[in-house]
């Protein structure tokens, strides 16, 4: 996490905590010439409106304006995660077994570096999936530490 993140974090934890929502992630971006400071947040069942994210930000934009912890211009945007929320806690991957998840390793596992599957279980050790494969279906285990990225997705 880098130092703006860091901050942002702690500017933001006291409003989510009062407002009853749960940080999800902070970006810190430059995308062409501008800068975006994303913030995402959700409620501890999922799913969040527009209200909440526009208090949120509004709230939050106040404390960033005090302590002004960006040098640089850029436009804040508080959202919720959408359907493909990321996993990042181990609180989140707890939550998201039994749901459809996507996970990229660091390094092959039987020669694939992505998986969609559902998440059967989440320990110490890592993450169990089970993928169809053709018209089968496989479990695969992941080791925590092979973990790249992982989110939850859309299975169709």
């Amino acid at each position: 996490m880098s130092k703006i993140t860091s901050q942002v974090e702690e500017l933001v934890s006291p409003i989510l905590d009062q407002e009853g929502l749960e940080l999800v992630d902070i970006e810190f971006v430059k995308e062409g010439r501008d800068w975006f400071l994303r913030v995402f947040i959700d409620t501890p069942g999922g799913g969040i409106d527009i209200e909440q994210c526009a208090a949120v930000s509004e709230q939050l934009s106040m404390k960033l304006d005090e302590t002004d912890p960006i040098p640089q211009n850029y436009f804040l945007e508080v959202s919720s995660p959408g359907a493909e929320r990321p996993l990042k806690k181990e609180k989140d991957f707890e939550n998201a077994v039994g749901s459809f998840v996507h996970f990229r390793t660091y390094e092959p596992i039987g020669g694939s570096k992505e998986f969609e599957g559902y998440l059967l279980s989440y320990g110490e050790e890592g993450a169990e999936i089970e993928m169809r494969v053709k018209t089968r279906k496989v479990k695969i285990e992941i080791p925590k530490d092979k973990i790249a990225f992982a989110r939850l997705a859309i299975d169709f």
